[in-house]
């Protein structure tokens, strides 16, 4: 039988060990790695965390495997702690379980994503400053419906 997204995610958290804003800033100074996950027009609009690697989620396995001849040259073991950062924490808790299926047994995400990471006053450069939380979220109706923001189609 097929799962829903809600307990396809809710199995995927229940193997990880998600950390707030300041634990993953905590796992970052102690070597860990911070990989943001986010569409380029999400940093560009949401701003980004200095220091974190950039991989696009479509060929994160690839970038983050150690085995992998594409991986980073940042990644250096199958036990390095790495915690995966999208805008609010639902992406990158799939993305991050996805690692531990590689192998990379410390792999985690940020809870909250990167709006939590925001709201923790945590270093961010660029973007609007404002989180999605400060912008009232509307639906658009039809069977392809979507969250979107006032005044966009």
């Amino acid at each position: 039988m097929p799962m829903t997204i809600e307990q396809l995610l809710a199995a995927a958290r229940s193997r990880l060990v998600r950390v707030d804003a300041h634990g993953a800033a905590a796992l970052v100074a102690r070597g860990g790695l911070l990989v943001d996950i986010r569409p380029s027009e999400q940093r560009q609009r949401e701003g980004h965390i200095p220091g974190a690697l950039i991989v696009e989620r479509n060929v994160l396995e690839w970038r983050l495997d150690p085995a992998s001849p594409h991986r980073l040259s940042e990644v250096n073991a199958y036990d390095q702690p790495i915690v995966v950062v999208c805008s609010q924490g639902y992406a990158s808790s799939l993305a991050a379980a996805a690692l531990q299926d590689l192998g990379l047994v410390n792999a985690t995400d940020l809870a909250g994503g990167f709006q939590a990471w925001a709201a923790a006053r945590l270093p961010v450069h660029g973007g609007h400053r404002r989180t999605s939380a400060d912008r009232p979220a509307t639906r658009r109706a039809g069977p392809r419906a979507r969250l979107t923001r006032p005044g966009r189609v």
